[in-house]
């Protein structure tokens, strides 16, 4: 096994905060977690976020504010993201729940999407379903941030996807809305509601709302990554 040992301290810089991940690299997730002393479940249908629980332990996160990055001092947020064999994601990246009243006044460039994914440390993991848990392997870690293309296009879904919340039709946002970004429930189930702007301007309740990243655009980011990587 590789050397790796946890720390006990947030990364100081970026390049601190590479080496730990770079670490992880090729080690499975059973590997992980024996050094961290903790069990890895049988299967993530009840755990979704356990892995990224692992690898925050691991790189020295600060168990924050869920609306600050997971490395706040450095801008840095921590995603890890299911691959298949080929390199592809296998589901689509959570990136923060959606405010659903109260949102006269928010921008795009102060909303927590944005200040979510100025800067991603993304975690590529093998996530084939036949592939049990302790045995998946962690793929290179690397950075990114938004080109101008990718940001100006995660704006215009943002934003029409805002506008429809405020203009009261959060009931008809469908997946298929946004090109990058995309407004799903998020919820441990069908049970919780939330408030919510109604078509008439009045409160109703509804199913909370998650935004996700498109498949589709975090396999260009991936893809990108490991073209470059392989010149």
């Amino acid at each position: 096994m590789k050397l790796f040992s946890m720390p006990n301290t947030e990364p100081k810089s970026k390049l601190e905060l590479m080496q730990r991940a770079s670490a992880l690299a090729g080690l499975t997730l059973g590997e992980v977690a024996e050094l961290a002393h903790v069990k890895v479940p049988n299967n993530f249908k009840r755990e979704k976020g356990w892995t990224g629980q692992l690898l925050e332990l691991c790189l020295g996160a600060s168990a924050g504010s869920k609306s600050q990055q997971d490395f706040a001092g450095l801008g840095v947020e921590l995603k890890t993201i299911p691959i298949d064999e080929q390199g592809k994601p296998l589901e689509t990246t959570y990136v923060c729940f959606a405010p659903l009243t109260d949102i006269a006044g928010i921008e795009w460039q102060t909303s927590s999407v944005k200040n979510k994914i100025q800067q991603v440390l993304w975690v590529p993991i093998d996530g084939r379903r036949e592939v049990p848990p302790q045995d998946r392997c962690i793929a290179t870690p690397f950075l990114w941030s938004p080109d101008k293309e990718q940001d100006q296009q995660l704006q215009t879904d943002w934003e029409e996807l805002m506008e429809m919340i405020a203009l009261g039709h959060i009931e008809k946002i469908t997946a298929r809305h946004g090109q990058y970004l995309q407004l799903r429930p998020k919820a441990a189930n069908g049970n919780v509601l939330t408030k919510a702007v109604g078509n008439n301007g009045q409160i109703i309740e509804t199913r909370p709302r998650g935004f996700y990243l498109r498949k589709e655009f975090t396999g260009k980011i991936l893809q990108a990554f490991f073209n470059n990587e392989s010149h």
